[in-house]
């Protein structure tokens, strides 16, 4: 196939590369394969547990549904799998918290190359095992009431099947990213996420075939709301501010290379979905605890909090306020503006009309500052209003699919789709030097 290497492949290219080529079929044949296996280890149950008693308990509880959505409803079914990539997922945020704190941490990352990278990635696997073993624990206790032969022997039994079933997960997913088409705990997560919409789009459906003028034109709203809704995340998702560089003249040898442009790319996004992920959670542990504790005191509170509460206004004035301390906190611990200032220095690079050192640093904290405040309110519209819009529609039946899922979903996608084309590009150099 006949094409140039300086463009992006066109869709028909990489569908055609994805076809013909073996490499990149099998990655793809390996890839689909393994997510199956996971799917369906979802569903092989746990011994000794009364589950339609189980489920019954957990039917409106606001944590786990939060919690299902990630696991794809492996928590509600209780499978061998139910963990899913979770503890990974969260042994990965604390790392990444643990980096910027710990100066030992953060000189394995930024001095020790691959090697410094390679033993952080095993640091988080040793950190997944043990946040495995604390979940599945609480897990044993949590079903205690609707256990069989509760007792030391079904701790165990429950602990090792969880755990081994989080880290087998765990292996997937990085076999997904070494052989596979990359992502792998993203892919997890998009296929869990997934595995829900035909679900709510069944019930959907049923609804709008009511015959209800309001509901059917409720179903279109909230359709109309969730397409506008993606666009705007591939909008945001893909921009940032190119701030200008200029390189110094340097001299090696007797050649002189001459002063050339470039940009520094600052994105919109900087957080991706993690801040709404921090902000969901910080809301949905009072109501939590609230169920558990049966306090009238916690009971009123969490009715504040509550999207469906007596006071929807608090709620969305809380967590917009959370989403955007979130933004801010977690674009700290990504960007540091000291150390780009002094990389650019080091490479002999500056930005036109700023002075390099803390001048640079200062102007890069304040463009920082805007991006992130612009990248937190459109979060912020993203988490409130398909929500309101529910509401308002009374139509609930992608509950499920919230401002998180969402996010995930395009995120996950808009990345595969480049590794493909990536793929895509490489086989055509591959050919290019065969011939």
């Amino acid at each position: 196939m006949d094409s140039s290497r300086d463009r992006t492949p066109s869709a028909q290219e990489t569908f055609a590369q994805m076809a013909q080529a073996a490499g990149l079929r099998g990655r793809i044949l390996l890839t689909v394969g393994m997510l199956i296996l996971i799917r369906l280890g979802m569903f092989l149950p746990l011994p000794g547990i009364d589950r339609a008693a189980f489920g019954q308990s957990i039917q409106n509880s606001p944590l786990i549904g939060f919690l299902n959505v990630f696991s794809g409803g492996g928590i509600a079914a209780l499978g061998i799998f139910a963990l899913g990539i979770l503890p990974y997922i969260n042994a990965s945020i604390i790392l990444q918290l643990l980096t910027s704190a710990l100066p030992a941490l953060e000189n394995l990352q930024k001095n020790e190359g691959e090697a410094g990278r390679r033993k952080i990635s095993q640091i988080t696997r040793y950190v997944s095992l043990g946040w495995a073993i604390v979940q599945s624990v609480g897990i044993a206790v949590w079903v205690r009431p609707y256990a069989e032969n509760w007792g030391p022997l079904f701790i165990t039994q429950t602990v090792l099947a969880l755990t081994a079933g989080s880290m087998f997960v765990m292996w997937v997913g990085e076999l997904i990213t070494e052989r596979g088409i990359g992502n792998g705990a993203s892919l997890l997560i998009f296929v869990n996420i997934v595995s829900s919409l035909p679900t709510s789009v069944g019930q959907t459906l049923e609804l709008a075939q009511s015959g209800d003028r309001s509901v059917v034109s409720g179903v279109v709203m909230l359709l109309v709301v969730f397409l506008v809704m993606i666009v705007g995340i591939v909008f945001v998702q893909e921009g940032s501010r190119r701030i200008p560089i200029i390189s110094a003249r340097r001299q090696v040898g007797r050649r002189t290379y001459m002063e050339r442009n470039s940009y520094l790319p600052l994105r919109l996004n900087q957080g991706g979905v993690m801040p709404i992920i921090f902000a969901s959670a910080v809301l949905v542990l009072p109501i939590t605890l609230a169920q558990f504790t049966k306090n009238d005191l916690a009971i009123q509170v969490a009715n504040y909090l509550s999207p469906n509460g007596t006071a929807p206004w608090v709620h969305a004035g809380l967590y917009l306020l959370l989403i955007l301390f979130f933004s801010y906190f977690y674009a700290s611990l990504v960007v540091n503006p000291v150390d780009m200032s002094q990389n650019l220095k080091k490479m002999g690079a500056s930005i036109p009309g700023i002075r390099p050192g803390k001048a640079t640093s200062d102007y890069i904290e304040r463009v920082l500052n805007r991006l992130t405040f612009l990248g937190a309110i459109f979060l912020g519209m993203v988490a409130i209003v398909p929500t309101a819009v529910e509401g308002a529609t009374n139509v609930r039946t992608f509950q499920g699919i919230g401002a998180t899922s969402l996010l995930i979903l395009v995120g996950v996608a808009i990345d595969t789709a480049k590794q493909v084309q990536t793929y895509v590009i490489s086989q055509r150099y591959e050919g290019m030097v065969k011939q």
